[in-house]
């Protein structure tokens, strides 16, 4: 069974491996997934379409296939289920002020420092030296692109600011949730249960929001273009948020989030071609500076 042999990997060389690659994994898809609530369609009702779709999928899992959650499990879902809520609130409005590829590299990269602080206190997780250093270098393309922004973007001047607010708030909730998640999925002795219980309950608030958003506009858009969008991202929803907390199972908590902001180096390709936002050279080296930290993390642990 996967879940025997995924929890047979915990605390060994090979499982810090296996990590790498759900981490790196989580990182592409997860800037796929930001695009796609960014894209076309309101942000809203983008992730009202996503947390509909996979909340439903989730639930024959959790009811039929994965074994039920231990009493203690519930406290730390409804926690799961607040923190989410807030992320999702903020990255909705920040999405709804800037451009992807302004919002997005600056929501991913604040969360690391507070995550790798967070893991600390909780899991007493440390950080060498050399991944201290490549946390520095991550944060400098993070400042160094908001601080780019803030003097050379033309387009959406007058919502930047409240762009930037809203992406640095997200990006506490995502060490929030982090740290949080990681918790909780090491709480439980199958670490499917706390996923496929984690989105059927997650799928429940931004529907309805996104609904009544979606009957108060005046020109509303077609539903079936929305409902695919909502599938796609509920399926990468599943792999990426999958990946990403199995990883923090497998090994640190902190190197798991740090190397998930890799995604910043996808998105700014994602926003460039698909999106046709104007990225620029020295947006994408401070993406990549991003990128490089990510890396020197990883090579220091």
């Amino acid at each position: 069974m996967i879940s025997d042999w995924l929890i047979s990997l915990e605390g060994t060389p090979q499982g810090s491996q296996v990590a790498l690659y759900l981490a790196l994994i989580a990182a592409f898809l997860h800037a796929v997934f930001g695009a796609l609530q960014k894209g076309r369609h309101d942000p809203w009702l983008s992730r009202g379409a996503i947390d509909i779709s996979y909340g439903l999928m989730a639930a024959p899992f959790a009811f039929f296939v994965v074994p039920w959650p231990e009493p203690h499990m519930w406290p730390i879902f409804l926690g799961a289920f607040i923190i989410h809520f807030g992320y999702k609130v903020f990255q909705a409005l920040a999405y709804s002020k800037g451009a992807f590829t302004v919002v997005y590299p600056v929501v991913r990269g604040m969360g690391p420092l507070f995550t790798v602080i967070g893991a600390y206190l909780i899991f007493g997780e440390t950080f060498t030296t050399t991944q201290w250093i490549g946390l520095g270098v991550l944060l400098l393309g993070i400042f160094g692109l908001a601080l780019y922004n803030l003097i050379f973007l033309q387009t959406e001047r007058d919502t930047l600011v409240a762009a930037l607010g809203f992406a640095v708030t997200t990006g506490l909730f995502v060490a929030f949730y982090t740290t949080y998640d990681a918790y909780g999925i090491r709480a439980t002795a199958d670490p499917f249960t706390f996923l496929a219980w984690f989105f059927m309950i997650d799928g429940i608030a931004m529907p309805i929001i996104a609904a009544i958003r979606y009957r108060n506009m005046a020109v509303r858009p077609a539903l079936p273009p929305l409902a695919l969008r909502g599938v796609i991202g509920g399926l990468l929803a599943f792999l990426s948020f999958g990946s990403i907390m199995l990883a923090t199972r497998l090994d640190q908590v902190g190197e798991a989030a740090v190397l998930r902001e890799t995604s910043t180096v996808f998105a700014a390709i994602i926003g460039w071609v698909f999106l046709k936002e104007t990225v620029g050279p020295r947006r994408i080296a401070l993406m990549a500076l991003i990128a490089l930290g990510a890396v020197i993390v990883e090579a220091g642990g």
